[in-house]
């Protein structure tokens, strides 16, 4: 491994361009040393008044009816992230910057509250989070992940959480009063029980033995639990599939799901970047494998294909999963959150 110029504790090591900013500075010359490039520069969080929270989802590859963000950027750094470009629509980068500054959306229960108030909302399962992790560092200090899910159990309101936090844990018993109704599931992600891959590739994340813990403690306390193993890279972590999947049921999921890695936007320069740097024996490897996979490219937007990929090696990878999934004796119910409890508070449920 390469360890000459690597900022320690993120996945990013530079800040990309914004493509919708018409000027962009940076550093013209290697010896100078900007205040917004200093490698020990702490977490910001920049709490704003959003004015929405709740967005529909019209993509057919994530699973998902309307998804909800409380925070946007996140400190976990995974640097595969495809969220990162999201970063740009708020003025910032999508390398550095999405893991040095956190937007805060304080007032994100009060606009779930108001959301679910409207009198035309037909019940429809929410997602904690489809964008940035829900269970990030920042909810330790805010908690507003908590305040969401406080308001989703006073209206009855099924979410469905994905995070490869610990600290959900922290809502355990919240969750076991919703998933007591069926309300609630987590899906939690794992990609590596290789402790040097994901020290670099997921900096600031709880250990895969951890994430695991949290499919057992959760799936005791009678929540329904998931796996979702995402992304696959080839030549990285995809022949870990089988064991992550045995452990997973092992320690009590249900179900399971995966992506192929695709790198969008100004995601494939901050990958590129990270793999040479941190892989350069197997750099080359790995970036034609991903390439297998879309086509030639390291990106496909068309849906149905994007998330799974296509050619021999994205089919092996759907094979190997499909195969495992069966063996360990996951998804193999038909099961779904219950949207008929859905009431304003004070409202009575309506009896058959």
């Amino acid at each position: 491994m390469n360890n000459e110029s690597i900022i320690k504790g993120r996945g990013a090591q530079f800040n990309t361009s914004n493509r919708f900013e018409q000027q962009v500075y940076g550093r013209d010359h290697v010896e100078a040393i900007d205040e917004w490039e200093l490698p020990d520069q702490p977490t910001q969080y920049i709490e704003q008044e959003a004015k929405s929270l709740v967005n529909k989802v019209d993509s057919p590859d994530v699973g998902m009816f309307y998804s909800m963000n409380p925070y946007q950027g996140c400190e976990h750094g995974c640097v595969y992230c495809y969220a990162r470009n999201s970063h740009e629509y708020w003025g910032y980068s999508a390398g550095l910057d999405f893991e040095r500054k956190v937007v805060v959306k304080r007032n994100a229960a009060e606009l779930l509250r108001k959301f679910l108030m409207k009198k035309d909302w037909e019940c429809k399962p929410l997602s904690l989070s489809g964008n940035t992790d829900c269970y990030q560092p920042a909810e330790q200090r805010f908690r507003l992940t908590r305040r969401l899910l406080e308001v989703c159990n006073e209206f009855n309101q099924p979410v469905g959480i994905i995070t490869k936090n610990a600290y959900v844990l922290k809502d355990r018993d919240l969750l076991t009063k919703m998933a007591s109704r069926n309300l609630v599931s987590v899906l939690v992600s794992v990609t590596s029980f290789d402790e040097d891959l994901r020290r670099v590739m997921e900096p600031r994340t709880t250990t895969a033995s951890q994430r695991i813990r949290i499919i057992r403690d959760l799936s005791d306390a009678g929540v329904r639990t998931g796996v979702m193993l995402g992304p696959m890279i080839p030549g990285l972590n995809d022949h870990e599939l089988p064991s992550i999947l045995e452990a997973a049921a092992d320690a009590g999921a249900k179900f399971s799901a995966y992506t192929f890695i695709r790198l969008n936007g100004a995601v494939k320069l901050l990958f590129h970047d990270w793999l040479y740097k941190h892989f350069p024996d197997k750099g080359d490897k790995v970036w034609h494998l991903i390439e297998d996979g879309h086509g030639g490219q390291v990106n496909d937007s068309r849906f149905g294909v994007r998330m799974r990929g296509e050619g021999p090696m994205a089919e092996m990878i759907r094979q190997q999963f499909k195969k495992f999934s069966a063996i360990y004796g996951l998804n193999e119910e038909r099961w779904e959150l219950d949207t008929t409890q859905f009431r304003h508070p004070g409202q009575q449920l309506k009896l058959f």
